[in-house]
């Protein structure tokens, strides 16, 4: 994915391998994948698309990033110039942006899920070995003119796939591999620590992008709303997005879609909180525009359904709507978005708008083409579970039913 340098976050996931499984429509942008159900005994024998995420048990979430760092140009700027200085406010910065996203309460994803961070001196530490690594001096190909950082994931179809040296899967839609990339060679850009960046003004903010990156790390594709730490695009230089953490809010960073959605994603069985959830469909206002549709649709696809706590006026949860699975699946495009994760006891006012605006289609790639497996994509496909992801709809009407 290509951005312009001033406000790129992130290309989402350069890669993408495996897939994975779900009921119902999914909410949330998160990176989906579908179930290989020609080895149906190992992968539940359903072609919904699944999320895909990390396991969050204790320790489960091991991340090391290496201590090779650019010097020419500078690539990663610290306040202390020293060398263990420089690493030891890098590190904390690692650990601050982690502790945000385990910060959220109502979650399964807690401190304690993510192991010790480690160091690895490794000058080319990032690659497909199995192991979740933190990257600041290692050129890649997907580092394209406008490209800040970028998270590149390897997601099982099935269980029992092993990359490199991680453990077999143990579900469907497990990530295997999460390697985070800092562009190391653009002469514009920089990143600063927190402690560094007022004296750095035209540096992009370090913790920023580390944690919107761990996001997708996480299992997020990108998010529509424009308060989201998963909102595509990077804050401008000198600047951070939200607030910085404190001990006493270590997820501040956060919008309460990234919150609501991480919920979703790793959901807290002693939580009674946010157990919402509104479901409906969307159809265009004019009853003949879809007959000119592929076969199969039925419905408006690709719309970005948002939920707002009548209230506060916030966006609570939004989601990439118009499809559902269930059973042995394909999806169907029927129009159909259900947001999940919402405080109960709340009233929200929901509206669908077309992704045609800052965010487009191709920023939320991940959690939109991975819908579908079909003979072409995949040789040897069931007919009969097999579906092809039609176009976005970026251009449409709505109306509001009772």
């Amino acid at each position: 994915m290509k951005y312009r340098m001033k406000r790129v976050f992130a290309c989402t996931l350069a890669a993408f391998y495996g897939v994975w499984f779900a009921p119902l429509a999914q909410a949330y942008s998160f990176d989906m994948i579908v179930p290989d159900v020609r080895q149906a005994a190992i992968s539940g024998g359903s072609a919904c698309p699944v999320r895909a995420h990390q396991l969050s048990s204790a320790g489960s979430i091991a991340f090391r990033w290496s201590t090779v760092l650019n010097t020419n140009p500078v690539t990663i700027v610290t306040q202390n110039q020293t060398a263990s200085g420089q690493l030891a406010e890098i590190g904390q910065v690692i650990a601050q942006s982690m502790a945000v996203w385990t910060g959220v309460t109502g979650t399964a994803l807690t401190p304690t899920t993510i192991a010790p961070l480690t160091q690895t001196t490794t000058q080319n530490a990032c690659g497909s070995d199995g192991l979740d690594t933190i990257c600041f001096d290692q050129a890649d190909a997907a580092f394209t003119p406008g490209v800040l950082a970028f998270t590149r994931v390897i997601v099982t179809d099935r269980t029992g796939v092993q990359v490199g040296s991680s453990p077999a899967a143990m579900e469907v839609g497990q990530i295997l591999d999460a390697d985070i990339y800092f562009n190391p060679s653009g002469s514009q850009v920089a990143f600063a620590t927190p402690q560094a960046l007022t004296a750095n003004p035209k540096a992009y903010d370090l913790e920023s992008v580390l944690t919107h990156e761990l996001g997708h790390s996480l299992g997020f594709s990108h998010s529509a709303v424009w308060s989201a730490m998963m909102f595509p695009f990077a804050p401008a230089p000198g600047s951070i997005s939200g607030v910085r953490p404190t001990a006493q809010q270590p997820d501040a960073p956060l919008g309460e879609d990234d919150r609501t959605g991480l919920r979703v994603l790793y959901p807290d069985p002693a939580d009674t909180v946010h157990q919402g959830s509104i479901r409906g469909q969307i159809f265009p206002a004019n009853p003949l525009a879809l007959p000119a549709a592929p076969p199969g649709v039925t419905g408006v696809f690709g719309t970005h359904v948002v939920a707002v706590d009548a209230s506060s006026g916030a966006v609570a949860g939004a989601t990439m709507g118009g499809w559902s699975c269930t059973g042995a699946g394909p999806a169907q495009f029927d129009g159909t978005y259900e947001i999940d994760g919402l405080a109960v006891g709340h009233s929200y006012t929901v509206y669908a708008e077309a992704l045609n605006g800052a965010v487009d289609p191709s920023q939320v790639s991940n959690a939109i083409d991975s819908l579908c497996r079909n003979a072409t994509s995949d040789p040897g496909w069931p007919p009969l579970q097999a579906c092809v992801v039609p176009a976005v709809a970026t251009s449409f009407t709505t109306r509001t039913r009772p």
